[in-house]
This record gives C-alpha cells, structure tokens and sequence, in this order.
C-alpha cells in the first residue's frame, strides 16, 4: 500500500512534539543574557547539581547526548574482547554501539511478551563465566526487573550499567530508576520527559569513575597542564544554553508524567475494546507505567499496513524497536543461535501512537477509534 502524500500542517497529529514554556524560554534567555553560552560554563555544574538531588547521586556528568552517556559508560569500565555483556535485543541502536565500541562481545536476551522489558530469568537464560557486565535498559515506559536484576548482580559481582532514558522519572517501588546501577544514563532528546534538545547525563557513585568521566568529555584537559594530553577523549559537552532549558525543564518533569498518565488512560479505555490488539500495561513489578509512548502491538493484521492508513488519517506513528541481534551492521559472529522470538514479534507487529500535550481529548479519541477502524472492520 502507497502512502499518500499529507501535507504536514496543524491538522497532522505528530507522535510528540517538545513542550517548551515560557519559564524555559526566560531560563535559555538569562543565560544568553550572562554569556553562560559553552560547555565550560557555570551553568553546566548548576544543572548537574539539580541533577544530584533528584536522583541523590554522588556525581551527575552532563554530556551532549544519550549515546555519548552509554558509550563513556562503557569506556568507564575498560573491558576486553574476552569480556562479554548481556544486554536486551529489544532496544535503541545506541545500547550496541557503546558496547562494541567497548571491545566487549554483546550477548542478547530476549524480553517479557507483556511489558516489554528485560526480567532477571532472561539475562539467567543467556548469561555465561565470561559475563562482566548487564546493561539493564527500561523501555517505553515500563521498567526492567530492575531490583531483581541488581540483586543478581551483586550476589555475582557483575557490573550493572542502568539505561534510565526511556525512564526518567519512573520509580520501582519507590526507588528511582537510574539508582540501581554502579552507573546510570539518561538522554535529555526532545521527545523524552524532559529536554535540552540533546543532551544526557551520568549518574556515578564511584569517585575513579567520575574524574575519568569528566576528563574524558573534555578532551583529556587538565587545568594544571593545560594542552597537555594523556589521551585521546572526546568533546562530548553540554552547552550552557542546554542546561539552562534542562534547569527549568527538570522541574516540571512529575506534572509531564501526570499529564502522560492521564492521556493513557483516554486509550485505553477505548483501545481495551478490542482483542485484537495488545496494549501497554499499566503497572508491572512495583512500577506504575509512565507512557514515555504508547504502544500497541497487532495480533493478526499488518503494522505497515495500520501505519500507512492512520498516515493517510494525517496520523502519524512510529514502528517500535528493530531488534539489535538482527541490525544489518552486526558481524555473524555476534549474532545469537536461537532466536528471540518476543523481541522479533515486538519487531515486526509493534508501533507506537502520537502522546504528549500537544494533543486534545478528541484528538486522542480519533486516533483511537480510528486505530479500531482499521484492527475490526
């Protein structure tokens, strides 16, 4: 089926769109107004430190975006080709980046067919004597058997990098989610709870950690021998006109969650309807979902099909996760034997529908009932 061409005015309902008020425009513009401009500014520490209190850190490290956070995670860790991680299929591309780019061998497991996350028993099914490390990633919403899973790891002195940019926010049990691991990522993208545009951040308990961390943004820079280097790092900083908006951002970030919680439940009354389709749980292991999206999953019908149609109703949607053990760019030798047959069913049958304020009531209620058009009729 051929897409048509939609004009994409204010009439097409985009899957999220950035809210940014008027205290995050007076924010960016003092800022600008005190020249608080480079990565080298005050203002970076000042975002770091609300940082730190949220999630009563030791040490907050702002980066330029999510990618950077998980690939300086790893780097953190100094692995060896010999060293291998577990790490869901089910999940963005940056996850296997950081750890080939470690030298580590990814090991994939597969995911829970009802929240869509990684459990303790699925890193179980996968793990081997040459294991080092999990990357336990909190996906769309929902979370990972995150206290199970931290358990584990400490009972067998395995390293636990926690991806929270999907869960900023969201608690287990009333625990923050990036608490849980030896070193936590977030992203700040433009579609996640809070924003800086890009940008992310470490969350780090281990001193060692956190200086290496800082030096490895900047370049190898060190103020007592400035332009002389040890090494070859990176300039993965945060601007000071980006900490400035995530400063007033972050404080907005539980009435964004309310909000996404309330639009959720829209859906789901009238998504709920039908059985031919499987939608988001509500709550799962100690955690309410946050909805960062909405997804549904169809039992029969195609996606690519439902997706082309609600495009042709000027709505737009977005297919979830391509499993990582089947990315074109992975080497044979990576790919697993078995297959996983949850992360390639999400894969193949799941998308995700518009969610954030930019939608009314009766948008969401078309979107739904036009959804149901399609999976019934």
């Amino acid at each position: 089926m051929m897409k048509k061409k939609i004009k994409q005015d204010s009439s097409y309902l985009s899957v999220f769109e950035p809210t940014v008020t008027l205290k995050d425009k007076m924010s960016v513009l003092s800022a600008l107004n005190k020249k608080y401009i480079s990565g080298t500014s005050p203002i970076i520490r000042e975002f770091e430190n609300r940082l730190e209190n949220q999630f009563s850190s030791n040490k907050a490290v702002a980066v330029s975006n999510g990618s950077v956070a998980l690939d300086l995670a790893f780097q953190l860790l100094d692995l060896n080709e010999n060293d291998e991680v577990v790490l869901p299929s089910f999940t963005i591309i940056s996850c296997l980046a950081a750890v080939v780019r470690s030298k580590a061998k990814p090991i994939f497991c597969d995911v829970d067919s009802n929240s869509w996350n990684m459990t303790l028993q699925n890193v179980k099914d996968v793990i081997t004597k040459n294991t080092k490390a999990i990357l336990m990633v909190h996906t769309y919403g929902l979370t990972a058997e995150a206290k199970a899973i931290k358990e584990f790891c400490e009972d067998n002195n395995l390293l636990l990098i926690e991806d929270a940019a999907e869960a900023h926010g969201q608690t287990v049990d009333d625990q923050l989610c990036g608490t849980f691991g030896d070193i936590a990522t977030l992203s700040f993208y433009a579609n996640k709870h809070m924003t800086t545009g890009e940008g992310g951040a470490l969350l780090i308990n281990d001193e060692m950690y956190y200086e290496k961390a800082l030096k490895m943004r900047n370049l190898d820079f060190d103020n007592s021998r400035r332009f002389q280097h040890d090494n070859f790092y990176w300039n993965y900083r945060l601007s000071g006109l980006q900490a400035a908006l995530g400063i007033s951002q972050i404080s907005s970030i539980e009435k964004t969650i309310e909000k996404k919680i309330k639009q959720a439940s829209i859906y789901n009354n009238i998504l709920a309807e039908s059985e031919k389709l499987q939608i988001p749980l509500i709550s799962n292991q100690g955690s309410r979902n946050h909805y960062w999206v909405y997804g549904v999953i169809l039992k029969s019908k195609s996606r690519d099909e439902l997706s082309n149609y609600l495009h042709n109703e000027g709505i737009q949607t977005r297919n979830f996760f391509w499993p990582l053990h089947m990315q074109n760019v992975l080497k044979e030798e990576f790919k697993p034997k078995d297959s996983l047959q949850v992360s390639e069913s999400l894969g193949r049958q799941g998308l995700y529908i518009p969610m954030g304020a930019h939608l009314s009531k009766q948008d969401q209620i078309r979107i739904a009932r036009k959804l149901l058009t399609f999976v019934d009729g």
